[in-house]
């Protein structure tokens, strides 16, 4: 299956949460669904040599690289870095609102200088052979979006890109705390869709407030070629991507439960703290795997409490396992 066909769902780059651990958890669930990493900056790989930050383990395929930055060479030579070290695509990122990386001159303060994004897009596709797009917002602070957006995509699109993932939300730089950004703004599904319409050759995946696979199959239905799932894919893992190989991509998979997600992580569980991992790193991405089901308190206290102590194994997971597994045998009785 081709990337852009795996860009049918995706899940989307989240700072602090998509790191590989997180990633290889939410495969257990989804042998299509295209994953990102975290935004890792272009001067971290290319001045800081931070190679570390490439690491992924090769069941993640297909997984896509978020660079952010602003400097046309260094997002080539960290990008040539990104598939060098393998992976599928590489994202630039031009709708992160953090104050952090509004100081680098990069994310959304971006969409104010398509021209920028631009010749940074010509340079990643100079540098690499695979896909490079980017995720953007529809506009910032006193933009007028119905304008920005499709001048910006134009722009871009004209550099060489050819798929893009809209977060369907202005940003507001001045006034807003990134958290704020996430749900403030209100989200203007119908302009991206228009897009759509105005860019008919263009790959264009929505992204803000999907929450279920139902409302991401609504948007493939109405013409979107793509959707980014992100909060909901985190907190409700099973809920967002055990079925998603069946419902979006058409594949006769089984629908793994959770329980059988849970043990299937166990040898990956046992190989990184051989490798001198702790337990809370991989544990702490697992927490939603039973949202809304009988036993989901129990799990969740069992591992937030006890992954993190010194010692922590398996074992932990599967007493927390056998505790939900109790819980629901309770509900079927009763």
């Amino acid at each position: 299956m081709k990337i852009n066909q795996h860009a049918r769902l995706s899940t989307a780059p989240m700072m602090d949460w998509t790191d590989r651990h997180c990633r290889f958890f939410h495969r257990q669930m989804s042998r299509e669904v295209l994953l990102y990493t975290e935004m890792v900056t272009a001067p971290a790989l290319v001045r800081g040599q931070a190679l570390h930050l490439l690491d992924h383990h090769p069941a993640e395929h297909p997984v896509a690289l978020q660079l952010g930055g602003s400097d046309s060479a260094e997002l080539a030579e960290a990008a040539r870095m990104g598939a060098a070290a393998g992976y599928d695509e590489i994202n630039l990122n031009v709708g992160c609102p953090s104050d952090r990386v509004q100081s680098g001159t990069f994310g959304a303060v971006l969409m104010r200088d398509a021209g920028l994004v631009a010749r940074c897009v010509q340079a990643m596709r100079a540098a690499v052979d695979v896909p490079v797009t980017v995720k953007c917002r529809i506009g910032v602070d006193e933009q007028d979006p119905e304008t920005v957006l499709p001048e910006f995509l134009a722009r871009v699109a004209a550099a060489g890109c050819e798929r893009f993932t809209i977060h369907a939300r202005k940003a507001w730089l001045q006034g807003l705390s990134p958290k704020e950004n996430r749900d403030i703004p209100p989200l203007d599904y119908d302009l991206v869709q228009r897009m759509k319409g105005l860019f008919p050759a263009l790959h264009l995946s929505v992204n803000g407030g999907v929450t279920s696979l139902s409302q991401a199959r609504a948007f493939l239905e109405a013409g979107m070629d793509g959707v980014m799932v992100g909060r909901a894919a985190y907190h409700q893992p099973w809920d967002l991507l055990a079925a998603a190989d069946r419902e979006i991509f058409g594949a006769a998979t089984p629908v793994p439960s959770p329980q059988e997600v849970a043990r299937a992580m166990l040898p990956y569980i046992e190989a990184h703290l051989a490798a001198g991992g702790r337990l809370h790193q991989v544990t702490r991405h697992m927490l939603g795997l039973f949202a809304g089901r009988p036993g989901a308190r129990i799990w969740r206290r069992v591992l937030s409490e006890g992954a993190s102590r010194d010692g922590a194994g398996s074992a932990l997971m599967l007493e927390a396992l056998e505790r939900v597994e109790a819980a629901q045998d309770a509900v079927a009785v009763g």
